[in-house]
This record gives structure tokens, C-alpha cells and sequence, in this order.
């Protein structure tokens, strides 16, 4: 895995991920200690990312459940492959030389042959010949029952299928579990992982990131960018931006050729070589905000002068 915890610092660096130092420490740990890392946070801070780039620099396979409410066995772990057992058995009742006896006509029906592994299933597979990297996206939008069956898995590495007994990992997967916290997590479930809060970034921390991610940005515009962001999070706004809008909205300015924002309006200072009116430039704001309130709220703010952001230069 990684060597130290400045390790894991430069090794999420080279992936194009900024971790702090606590996010880091508390990676670092989960891979050394094998248990699950658990993330917290608002919409668009980056946790899904986080397993992302940690499969993309340990060159692991990344095995992703994406949660929503209903999810089941089915979906998430196993199920046999009906139409393939009730081809079977028609061939066997057609040629009954197929099959040995009566009694095992259906009993190795129930065979991992037929077997349709899911996502869980395929990261405790014994077959694996390294460790995957397991992202369990949103698991706030799944129901409790989902939760309870997580329990077993997480503690032992384990799942116990009727038909064919306890299945383990010969090569526990590595963890990573996010919730945007729309309804608490059990104890129960948490008590097994290593919990870690993901907040919004600081000034300086977002200017980084969107100077890595969108280098192509003049400098002024990437400040004045952050700035706007940072003053829409301190207002009373339906759903916040995260710092994936951030990077959206950067990368469409950069696709509509500005260098800085007029702070009064908003609006380009200089454009080359189109040339951009305030009111499209506002109609950008789709990028930021995704309520139809909160959009009317900031143009408001905006024609008002209480979002304008420092002068260019």
C-alpha cells in the first residue's frame, strides 16, 4: 500500500487529488489496518472521487454499488441465472442421460456455474488475485435492510449463500463507503469502519484544486471563480454548491474564451475571441446551482453587487 502518510498525501497528488492531511491519515490507516473507511459530506466534495484515485494508484480494479432506495440482494450481491437452469432442465428432461439421477436433477442447478455474481459478490470473489477497491456510493439512499446485510460483509469478509454455504475473500477488498448524511447511518455499521468528515475546501485549498484540474484558466479568473463560490456558500441557498460544480463552471468559462470577471456584473472583463452579454454569462449559473430558487436569488445578488467578486489584477 502506501509507506507513510505524506506517501499517501504524494500518491493521491499524482492522481490529481488534493487530500489534506486528515482525509490522508485516516486513508492511510483503513489500508494499513484493513477495516473500511467511511466519508461524510455535502453533494460534489469529492468523496466518490476519493475511491477513484486510490484504484487508480494502487492499479487496483475499482468495484462500484451505486445505492438508491429498493436496492436488494439481487442487485447488489448474487442471483442464479434462472433462464440458463430452466434451459438446463429442459435439455435434461429431453436427454435424461444428462443427468445422473433423479435426485440431482436440480440440485446442481445450484452450482456457481450458475451463479451471477454482483458487485459484492465479485469483490470477496476468491478468484481475485489482488485486492479490489469496493466503493458502496450513497448509502444513505438505501433502505436499513441493506444496511443490516453490509454488517456481516464488513466484519468478516464474508457471504453466506443457501445453496453453496460461506463464500470468503482471499484478498479483502478495500472499502470505501460515502454518504451525503440524507438520513443517519446505523452505530452498528459505523462502528466497523474508520469515519471521516469531508468538508468544504478553504480558499486557498479550492484555488488549488481548480488550478490543477483546469490549468488551461487564467489566473485572475480562477480567484475570481473561488471567490463567488466561496460567497455562495455563505448565503441561504436551497442546495449548496460543492466543489465539483466549482470545476464544471471553471471548465465552461474556459470553453466561452474569458480571462476575468467584470466584478460589478459579473460579466466578462475581456473576452477573446468571442464577445459574451452579463445575461448569457448569468445563464452559466446552471453549472453552480441546480434549484430554480436559488438561481433567481443570486442573479438578484448578483445585479445588486453583493456577489461581486475582486477586481481583476
Amino acid at each position: 500500500m502506501f509507506e507513510s502518510i505524506e506517501a499517501t498525501v504524494r500518491e493521491l497528488a499524482q492522481q490529481k487529488y488534493l487530500a489534506d492531511e486528515g482525509l490522508a491519515t485516516s486513508l492511510f490507516l483503513a489500508l494499513e489496518m484493513g477495516k473500511p473507511l467511511f466519508l461524510e459530506g455535502e453533494p460534489g466534495v469529492g468523496k466518490t472521487e476519493v475511491a477513484k484515485v486510490l484504484a487508480a494508484a494502487l492499479d487496483a480494479r475499482l468495484i462500484r454499488v451505486q445505492c438508491y432506495e429498493g436496492l436488494d440482494l439481487e442487485q447488489a450481491v448474487y442471483e442464479w441465472n434462472y433462464p440458463r437452469q430452466l434451459l438446463e432442465l429442459q435439455a435434461r428432461r429431453l436427454d435424461p442421460g444428462r443427468c445422473g439421477d433423479a435426485r440431482s436433477e436440480v440440485a446442481d442447478l445450484y452450482t456457481e456455474e450458475y451463479l451471477l455474481r454482483r458487485p459484492l459478490l465479485q469483490a470477496i470473489d476468491a478468484a481475485n488475485e489482488r485486492s479490489p477497491v469496493l466503493l458502496i456510493d450513497e448509502l444513505d439512499r438505501a433502505d436499513e435492510e441493506f444496511e443490516s446485510f453490509l454488517l456481516e460483509l464488513l466484519a468478516d469478509f464474508q457471504i453466506t449463500i443457501p445453496e453453496l454455504g460461506t463464500l470468503r475473500a482471499r484478498h479483502r477488498p478495500i472499502v470505501i463507503l460515502t454518504s451525503n448524511r440524507t438520513r443517519e447511518i446505523h452505530d452498528a455499521l459505523k462502528r466497523r469502519c474508520i469515519y471521516h468528515w469531508i468538508d468544504y475546501p478553504s480558499f486557498e485549498r479550492e484555488l488549488e484544486i481548480v488550478r490543477l484540474k483546469t490549468p488551461e484558466l487564467p489566473e485572475t479568473l480562477a480567484r475570481q471563480v473561488v471567490d463567488v463560490v466561496q460567497r455562495l456558500r455563505e448565503r441561504d441557498l436551497f442546495k449548496l454548491p460543492g466543489l465539483a460544480e466549482t470545476l464544471d463552471w471553471a471548465e465552461a468559462l474556459t470553453h466561452l474564451h474569458a480571462s476575468a470577471l467584470d466584478p460589478a456584473t459579473l460579466s466578462p472583463a475581456t473576452l477573446s475571441p468571442a464577445t459574451l452579454s452579463p445575461a448569457t454569462l448569468s445563464s452559466t449559473l446552471g453549472f453552480l446551482l441546480k434549484v430554480q430558487d436559488d438561481i433567481v436569488q443570486v442573479r438578484a445578488a448578483i445585479a445588486s453587487g453583493e456577489l461581486a467578486p475582486a477586481a481583476a489584477g
